[in-house]
């Protein structure tokens, strides 16, 4: 339990450093300068890419679905699901004109990082008694993650010229931002799992996670009231 209470105030200590309340990834003013009107692949290919890499939620909730996968082959096989859950609902939400409040999406993002830190360490198979599909869980939670980067996109002025292929632009640029998070990830963990201190320290690097997804419902849902 030392360890465990280490890697929780080492989490707590950085959670002042979080802006408040994170503003459901708010569009910044540099971002909505960068579009003007029509087909702009480039540009949101980069939008993309740079809301993925600089996406801790994403990157936390992958973080933990790969955190006991040691092949590639199922590793790619995760991140493949959740590429098409959250492909899927980022399309559908923009075409359709869907948007749901950032706040409560992000807030459900977050869950989505306590439900697979949770899982990691036996939680869901203690408290439900059975072991939920992990592989289900990953889609389902795909989908929520694309509403949120559907309801981001659709915070910059869009224009209806060229948007089907803005869109399809927006989520390749996800896409290669997910690889580059996900190989730093994996080079990362590829180091830590060949030390001495990967098995001592998983439990506790999961209770740790799992407490930035519930910072991360909080925040968001603090940011839903005041509103």
């Amino acid at each position: 339990m030392t360890i465990v209470r280490r890697w929780l105030v080492l989490v707590l200590a950085l959670v002042p450093l979080l802006p408040v309340p994170l503003a459901a990834h708010g569009v910044s003013a540099s971002d909505q300068d960068l579009i003007t009107q029509g087909r702009q692949l480039a540009v949101f290919i980069y939008l993309g890419a740079k809301h993925m890499v600089t996406g801790y939620d994403h990157l936390l909730f992958l973080f933990g679905v790969i955190f006991f996968l040691y092949r590639l082959r199922e590793v790619a096989s995760y991140v493949t699901l959740f590429a098409v859950g959250h492909s899927f609902t980022l399309l559908y939400a923009v075409l359709s004109g869907t948007h749901v409040n950032a706040f409560i999406i992000d807030a459900i993002i977050g869950f989505s990082v306590v439900y697979k830190a949770l899982d990691n360490i036996g939680g869901l198979r203690r408290l439900l008694g059975v072991q939920p599909n992990t592989k289900a869980a990953v889609w389902i939670f795909g989908l929520f993650h694309g509403l949120g980067l559907g309801t981001k996109l659709q915070d910059f002025s869009l224009s209806p010229d060229g948007l089907v292929a803005n869109i399809i632009a927006f989520n390749v640029g996800v896409e290669a931002g997910q690889i580059l998070g996900l190989s730093a990830i994996l080079i990362g963990m590829g180091f830590w799992r060949r030390s001495n201190g990967f098995a001592d320290h998983a439990y506790a690097a999961n209770v740790a996670v799992m407490t930035c997804g519930f910072v991360l419902v909080g925040y968001q849902l603090a940011g839903y009231a005041i509103q």
